[in-house]
């Protein structure tokens, strides 16, 4: 599950480089992560720590499944956009990718009551609980995802969640 992108309204992009970065996003979204990556390259380096750019970045490296890099990605970006639940959302979930699941947990969790309305968050930190046999703080976490978002999309999505496969028979009972 995937929320906003960074608010960056005070450090907004200025053309040429705002182009870059739409233009990456837009070859991402086409599936191409080559141009997505060569349009990033020609991008100063005062550019590259900026929230959108960092935002993209992570997501050509985990679509490459390169989840080191997406870590590194993730961890720049919690300094750059700390008020973003996106930023901690994929700081977690790739060390989640890196077997590091209690690490996931742990910096997820650090930062929940500041996100407390994000379904996104408690979404990936019932998946998280899950993993970790904790099942009773999994079924909190998904009723709590399920209050803040729309029951029918979590519900389904958790169905096909493999994170989730040890709680399907609670989660057909929501």
């Amino acid at each position: 599950m995937t929320s906003k992108s960074p608010s960056t309204d005070s450090e907004t992009l200025e053309p040429p480089y705002s182009h870059q970065v739409s233009a990456a996003r837009g070859w991402l979204e086409l599936g191409n992560i080559e141009e997505a990556e060569s349009e990033l390259e020609d991008l100063p380096r005062t550019i590259l720590q900026h929230p959108e750019v960092l935002m993209i970045r992570w997501e050509v490296a985990s679509q490459l499944r390169n989840w080191h890099e997406a870590l590194l990605f993730a961890t720049v970006l919690t300094k750059a956009a700390p008020d973003c639940p996106d930023s901690w959302i994929k700081r977690s979930y790739a060390l989640h990718e890196l077997k590091r699941t209690k690490e996931a947990w742990d910096s997820l969790f650090n930062v929940s009551v500041q996100f407390e309305q994000s379904p996104t968050v408690a979404y990936n930190l019932a998946c998280y609980a899950c993993q970790l046999n904790r099942f009773e703080d999994a079924q909190v976490w998904l009723r709590n995802a399920v209050k803040n978002g729309k029951k029918a999309s979590i519900k389904k999505m958790a169905l096909e969640d493999q994170d989730l496969t040890p709680m399907r028979e609670f989660v057909q009972s929501m």
